[in-house]
């Protein structure tokens, strides 16, 4: 399980920083993040935190985000741009994340499903659930 996590965060940074070096070159929507990684570090049992991602529309044409999938109930993304993202201008998706039920590391990933060029892309975000200690 660790190893397909690794291998698709390091697909994940390939394929941006390949957008990075290409962006001049993009006919049409590109969506660049700020960053598409995040580690809540340690968590308690039960907690529910949530991460903001920002993006740019570097492209040439305006971004259309369609649908942002999860892979668990226990994730849930809100706030993402229901309007088109014209060229240079910024977004924000929030995600949501409910601890409850988890134990150890958790690895996510959230796709966000747009009309950019270079296809959808991939954010993911992780965190160590530490047991609730009872008294």
């Amino acid at each position: 399980m660790y190893r397909l996590i690794g291998l698709i965060t390091i697909c994940s940074l390939l394929v941006n920083f390949l957008r990075a070096q290409n962006i001049a070159d993009i006919k049409g929507p590109a969506i660049t993040w700020e960053k598409n990684t995040h580690d809540f570090g340690d968590i308690i049992q039960g907690d529910k935190v949530s991460h903001i991602y920002r993006f740019t529309n570097t492209g040439s044409n305006p971004l259309i985000i369609t649908n942002v999938e999860v892979t668990c109930g226990c994730t849930i993304p809100k706030g993402w741009p229901r309007d088109p993202i014209m060229p240079g201008d910024n977004g924000v998706l929030e995600v949501l994340f409910n601890s409850s039920g988890k134990f150890g590391r958790q690895n996510k990933v959230v796709t966000v499903v747009s009309n950019a060029t270079l296809g959808n892309s991939q954010l993911m975000f992780s965190a160590n659930i530490i047991e609730k200690k009872t008294n």
